[in-house]
Formats: structure tokens, C-alpha cells, sequence
């Protein structure tokens, strides 16, 4: 059977699917699609910890899922600026398990992967499908993955 990772750039998701559409994304329903294209060998979520209730609840929820969710701090500079994001650890966990999987899947609209998919692609022989919001997807990302999947009603909540 076909093996596949998932990637989930957690706040990516979040903040894409609330601007287009004023929606949540249905995680459930994603995992649902993502099963039938293979076994779910490695899903993981990349999120930042604030610390509040609601976030540890919607963290809960990935969990039973199936989603190992990995938190980083929100670090909130003194000249008011905020920094957390998963890029770098998103990038080295898919190249980590490149050897382990066949396909992988990248939730994420950030250009910065680009490059990641293409190295999959090339060095590892990975298949991508890249998840994302249309109009709020790096064109590159798109061009990078071997298949894209605009979010729409049918993985929303």
C-alpha cells in the first residue's frame, strides 16, 4: 500500500481558510480524504502555543484524529512584532522521512516550500499533493507540487 506523511502548517491553514472563505478547516473531512490515497503512516501538526484553552482543545481534537501536534512558542518581540512559524522543522521532518514514504502532503500556502517539494520530487522520488487556499497560495508552491487540491466547501467546517 501506498505510504504517506502529512505536513500541516497549522496557522497557514487557519488564517488562509478564515480570510477567503470566514471558515474553519475540517480536519476530520482531510483525513478522510488523505486515507483514501494511501496509509497514513506519519501526520503531524505543526502549531504555536499560546497557552489558552481553545487552542488546547483544537490541539485535543487533531490528536484524537490521529495528528502528532508539535508546539512551538509564540514569542512576541518588544518593538511589538510576533515570531512562529514551522517552516525549518516542517522541511527537515519531510526530508527526515523522504526515504520512509512514497507520498507526502503539505497543507500549507507558503512559498517557502517550494523548494522542499521539488527536492522531494527529485532526490527522493516523493509524490507531493499540496492542500491550500486558492488565491493565498504561493504560485511556485503550486508549480512545485505534483498535485494540488484548492481547499473548498467540501473541507471546511
Amino acid at each position: 500500500m501506498t505510504r504517506i506523511a502529512i505536513f500541516v502548517d497549522v496557522q497557514n491553514i487557519y488564517y488562509t481558510t478564515r480570510q477567503v472563505f470566514g471558515r474553519q478547516f475540517n480536519y476530520r473531512a482531510f483525513w478522510q480524504v488523505a486515507s483514501e490515497l494511501g496509509d497514513i503512516v506519519l501526520a503531524t501538526a505543526y502549531a504555536i502555543d499560546r497557552g489558552d484553552s481553545q487552542q488546547q482543545k483544537f490541539q485535543d481534537a487533531l490528536r484524537h484524529i490521529g495528528f502528532d501536534v508539535k508546539l512551538k512558542p509564540y514569542i512576541q518581540r518588544g518593538d511589538g512584532s510576533a515570531k512562529g512559524d514551522w517552516d525549518v522543522g516542517i522541511t527537515i521532518d519531510a526530508l527526515l522521512c523522504a526515504e520512509a514514504v512514497d507520498r507526502v502532503i503539505l497543507l500549507s500556502g507558503d512559498g517557502d516550500f517550494d523548494l522542499l517539494l521539488h527536492t522531494l520530487r527529485e532526490r527522493y522520488q516523493v509524490y507531493s499533493y499540496l492542500f491550500s487556499v486558492p488565491g493565498l497560495t504561493a504560485h511556485s508552491l503550486i508549480a512545485s507540487a505534483d498535485e494540488w487540491v484548492s481547499i473548498d466547501d467540501s473541507l471546511l467546517q
